[in-house]
Parts: structure tokens; sequence; C-alpha cells
């Protein structure tokens, strides 16, 4: 049976995803009020589960300190942890973001009661049994780790993981490899181009996906999931929460940092279609540098995960 327990977190943090899944609801009921059609109308949360940095220790203070949470607002760095949120629906359908879920979004970011960011992904019940099924990390990781702050009461319930075999791990992982890592570097080296030709707009764009597609590289082959996603903010947390080397690509210890990386979010959309989107050579020139820091280590991490499935292979 999945934890439900938040006793390793102060009362604080216990009152901020108390918010979140009273927001989740509330945002998703307004969503489906009007809804006509019956599979709308019967919609439901299945489950909501937090998973991540939150559902262990504080960093420096559990049996596992080098995974737990951090909350350094009170250090230069400024680093805090998100909250990693799982919300499992009744059909694939109420899984659509742009329909059903951005006012509960847009709500977790305004929120002043609520400090960490709020990353979350919604699946339909059917999509996480399948993937539970096939035995992808991602997903049994958060069943056998998570801590349910919501179950809907007779919810369907979650399928024993199935086999994947060591051999079938490697190749998936070594295939995810091949594939994304080459085109994260083919969009770095256009972003570089653009650069030098002043295509601000366009190398903006072309970094954007640079870094989206590394961190969609890490997260196939340590997790053989990707949670289709265009924030970068969103994609950096999941995969720093993986491996903290990756937090070293980011500086967070000068706000223009932050700013910077902050402008590469909005590029996937504001790039290329907002005539107000600006961002200067200076700024291009750090985010390149920065992305090739990225790449470089993900690089490494990826490696050292594919030589160990590899091992376990053979």
């Amino acid at each position: 049976m999945m934890r439900t327990d938040l006793d390793h977190l102060p009362s604080r943090k216990q009152r901020e995803l108390g918010r979140v899944v009273e927001i989740l609801h509330e945002e998703f009921e307004d969503a489906l009020k009007l809804s006509t059609a019956t599979w709308k109308k019967r919609g439901r949360i299945l489950h909501i589960i937090l998973f991540g940095s939150y559902t262990r220790p504080q960093f420096g203070t559990g049996p596992e300190p080098s995974r737990g949470w951090v909350d350094e607002q009170h250090i230069a760095r400024g680093y805090m942890s998100d909250y990693d949120i799982l919300i499992i629906v009744s059909h694939k359908g109420l899984t659509d973001v742009p329909e059903y879920w951005y006012k509960a979004e847009d709500r977790l970011i305004r929120d002043s009661s609520i400090q960490p960011v709020v990353n979350f992904i919604v699946h339909s019940i059917d999509e996480v049994n399948g993937a539970l099924a096939r035995s992808e990390y991602f997903f049994t990781d958060i069943i056998k780790d998570g801590i349910a702050l919501y179950s809907l009461k007779g919810a369907k319930t979650f399928v024993t993981p199935g086999p994947l075999s060591p051999q079938n791990a490697y190749d998936m992982a070594q295939e995810y490899y091949e594939e994304w890592l080459p085109s994260a570097g083919h969009f770095l080296h256009h972003g570089q181009d653009a650069i030098e030709r002043e295509w601000n707009k366009d190398a903006a764009f072309q970094l954007h996906q640079a870094v989206e597609r590394t961190y969609i590289c890490l997260l196939l082959v340590l997790t053989h999931y990707n949670p289709n996603s265009h924030n970068i903010k969103f994609l950096r947390s999941q995969c720093e929460r993986l491996d903290s080397r990756l937090i070293d690509a980011w500086p967070r210890d000068r706000k223009r940092y932050t700013t910077m990386f902050e402008l590469l979010k909005r590029a996937y959309v504001e790039a290329r279609y907002s005539k107000h989107y600006s961002i200067t050579t200076e700024q291009l020139d750090w985010l390149a540098e920065r992305t090739k820091v990225l790449q470089d280590i993900a690089e490494t991490i990826c490696q050292e995960r594919l030589a160990v499935l590899k091992k376990a292979a053979e």
C-alpha cells in the first residue's frame, strides 16, 4: 500500500501540500462543470501523488541525505526543491493540460501561501497501469516510494509491475541515447550559428530545443519515461532530482542567471510568436555556454547508466 504520511516534513510544508490538493480539486471541478459528454461528467481525480525529493527527509538529515529536499533561500545560492506531483485521472481525455489544468497551473504559480514551484503531470489510470505492466522505472518508483496526498475511495488499483529483461532495458536506453543526445547537440550548433548571424530570436528557440532534448535524453535513459513537456524548468527539476551533478549546469547565485534561464524557458513560444520577446547576444552567449556544460554532464551520466545496464544484461 502506498504511503500517506508526511511526518518527515515541517508543518509549513504539510500545509502547502494541503493547499496544492485543494487547488487541483477546485480547478478540475470547475473545468468539468459545463461538460455534457458522459465520460467528462463522470471524470474524477483518482490519485494525487507526491514524488521526488519531498518524499524523503531534508537534505543532510535522513538516511539518504544526498537525495532529500533542499530549502536554502537564506543563503546566496538560494536553491529550493520543487514539489513534484503526479495526478491520475479516470480518462485519458482528462489529461489535456490546456483544456483542464491551465487554471490550476496559474493559481499554483500565483498563490503566495505556496513557496516552492509546483510541477505536476497528469496521466490516466490506464496509462499508469500500462507503464507499470512494462516496468517503466519512472512509474514503478513513484508507486513504490511516492506519498498519496489524495486517493478516491474505491478507485481502480495499480497493477503489479511486469518484467523488463536487463537486455531490453539496455537496448531501450541505448536507442534513446543515440537518438536524443546527438539531436540536442545539433540544436546547440544551430543556436550558436544563429547567434553569430545575430538572429537572436531564432537562436533562443534553438537553444531551448537543445536544452529540452538534453533533458529528454536523460529522462529516457535513466527512467524510460518522458513527461511530454516543453517546460524546461520542469524538465530540469525532474532531472536534477535524479542526479545532483546537473545542478551545476545552471548557476542560481545571481538574479541575472535565473533571469536568463527564464528567458530561455519562454523562448519556446515567445521567441517564435511574440514581437515583444527580446534577448541580447550577451545573454545568448551565456546560455549557449551553459547548454554545452549541461550536455557534457548529461553525456557522462548517460554513459555511466548505460555501462550499468550493459553489465546487468551480460
